[in-house]
């Protein structure tokens, strides 16, 4: 059984488009013994738009942009990368492995060639579950430097290379063969068949998604429930909170019982909550709440930030 670790660089990516211009793969055998590496240049036939993960920065790629133009387009290629990817005794990988599925699917589509069809594991998955890094994306160049790893940025192969290095590197550290690995950590891996993807799954990731899930559906029962209830808090006309404004963290306002009671106290002291930041004039947050809210706060000049201990003794 080998390994084929492959990565792909393309000149722009959009919703429905991604103009391939770079495949780069390496393969090894179980051993992690090299027997092919290359980088395959494509012609994208379009323009380079070069943006970062979030669209905004641009990328610089190793090559020659001009050059480009000599080489075939994807079409010419196809054949030997679905042969390479397809091959029966080879194991596909990648890091964020279903970013580069994706594109090879949306070329499939732009010149109408037939689906690609194989499975596929993702370094960067094994990664996450390996260490229970869940609330991140890891880039490659975070965890190649985490095992150690060299590594050259954005040439294909390069990638492919050093993607190939983390997978030795994980599997050096747990004593085991790949296949292995991907068993220890209880990983599902990804498939393409008739141009629908199904991305690689580990019972750790799916265990945190719906965690986090059932978390999220919690604090927005929570927030409902506290905006309730202040609709239903009246304002006394007088008392030594008369015309102090609050508006509180969002933990202090997610967790009812605390916040339901400082509001009985704030309004029966004459004073008013508001749900927007901009509207009050007197903010609170526990000590050492990093929140985006507490930090616009603290950034208001002559907004004065309160914590919750000073709070209690303001409505005593």
């Amino acid at each position: 059984m080998n390994l084929v670790f492959f990565d792909i660089e393309c000149a722009s990516v959009y919703k429905t488009m991604a103009k391939i211009c770079a495949f780069g793969y390496v393969v090894c055998d179980e051993n992690f013994n090299i027997t092919a590496k290359e980088d395959i240049l494509i012609n994208p036939k379009g323009s380079f738009h070069l943006t970062d993960a979030k669209g905004e920065k641009g990328l610089v790629l190793p090559y020659k942009y001009a050059d480009f133009k000599k080489y075939d387009d994807f079409r010419t290629v196809y054949p030997k990368i679905k042969a390479l990817l397809e091959d029966e005794n080879n194991v596909a990988a990648g890091h964020a492995t279903y970013n580069d599925v994706n594109y090879l699917n949306l070329e499939t589509r732009r010149f109408k060639l037939p689906s690609f069809n194989f499975s596929f594991s993702d370094t960067q998955l094994i990664y996450m579950t390996m260490t229970g890094g869940f609330s991140r994306q890891y880039g490659l160049e975070y965890i190649t430097k985490d095992l150690n790893v060299e590594f050259t940025p954005h040439r294909a192969a390069d990638d492919a290379y050093a993607t190939m290095r983390v997978a030795e590197a994980m599997c050096r550290q747990h004593g085991c063969g790949f296949a292995e690995l991907e068993k220890k950590f209880n990983i599902t891996r990804g498939r393409i068949a008739d141009y629908n993807i199904v991305r690689p799954r580990s019972t750790g990731y799916s265990e945190y998604t719906e965690t986090r899930r059932a978390l999220k559906e919690e604090r927005s029962r929570a927030r409902r429930d506290f905006y309730v209830y202040l609709s239903r808090k009246k304002r006394r006309p007088e008392g030594k909170l008369k015309g102090k404004i609050f508006n509180f963290a969002r933990c202090i306002e997610d967790d009812i019982a605390l916040s339901e009671g400082l509001l009985d106290k704030i309004y029966a002291a004459g004073g008013e909550y508001t749900q927007k930041l901009a509207q009050c004039n007197i903010y609170c947050a526990p000590e050492g709440d990093g929140s985006v809210r507490t930090r616009t706060a603290l950034s208001k000049e002559g907004l004065p930030v309160i914590t919750l201990e000073q709070l209690r003794e303001l409505l005593q």
